[in-house]
């Protein structure tokens, strides 16, 4: 009888840690499962890395239009039919960090937009935020005023120091939005160049004193498309990624 007992304890002992066991990895599967949504969500989504188009399509199209190809593993624009060739992402971002290199043509003018509502009635810019990309020794819009230089919030705020490479060099753009916290930035060749509220009293006054403050959708759309944009000059843009916020 004794003997009997002792095996029994013994059954019930194991079977004991077996369910202590279970109870561990199912507390455990949860837990990894989070760290990896988490690993996911900063990760950098890469929109160009020289070799591929497949992220971007034409502004009101379904293809990329002709002026646009990859050159050198960079994603040139190369004028030839007229304006009006600007391309967009195919997927929209709200919150986000840009990271884009360009390179701009003696002369040349380009942008980045976001918030890009297509509308078949409108051009790109009259809804989307601007970055300026821009010969700032040669191009006649650098003499307008600051606000639009390079790195500027294009007519809307001036870069606080003018740190743009000559034409024909490599630029780096980070650009920040973050619709949560109502902030927004430019850096331009790593210096924060302009900082901008989204929303609220002061961004109803930068409208108001803008060229924008009659457009009824300017800056209306937070879940935009990001842009590229065709103003009849060459440029180049290179190391295209994304991270959402």
């Amino acid at each position: 009888m004794k003997k009997l007992t002792v095996i029994l304890l013994a059954v019930l002992s194991f079977s004991a840690c077996k369910d202590d066991k279970k109870e561990t990895t199912s507390n455990e599967v949860p837990k990894e499962e989070t760290i990896k949504d988490s690993e996911t969500k900063n990760d950098w989504i890469t929109l160009f890395d020289g070799s591929s188009l497949d992220e971007w399509r034409g502004y009101l199209m379904d293809s990329v239009p002709s002026g646009w190809s990859i050159q050198d593993n960079t994603l040139a624009f190369t004028p030839g039919n007229g304006e009006g060739q600007d391309i967009i992402t195919k997927e929209k971002f709200k919150n986000f960090e840009l990271s884009i290199d360009w390179k701009i043509s003696e002369g040349g003018n380009s942008g980045i937009f976001w918030s890009v509502l297509e509308d078949k009635n409108a051009k790109i810019y009259e809804s989307a935020l601007e970055v300026q990309v821009l010969d700032n020794e040669r191009h006649p819009d650098a003499k307008a005023g600051t606000s639009h230089q390079a790195g500027a919030l294009y007519d809307l705020v001036s870069p606080t120091s003018n740190v743009v490479h000559p034409a024909g060099e490599w630029n780096t753009a980070v650009i920040k939005i973050n619709h949560n916290t109502n902030e927004g930035s430019s850096t331009l060749n790593g210096t924060l160049v302009a900082t901008f509220p989204l929303q609220g009293e002061k961004w109803d006054e930068m409208i108001a004193n803008s060229k924008f403050k009659n457009w009824k959708n300017f800056g209306n759309t937070q879940n935009g498309f990001i842009g590229l944009q065709d103003h009849g000059n060459k440029v180049w843009f290179r190391n295209i990624k994304i991270k959402k916020l």
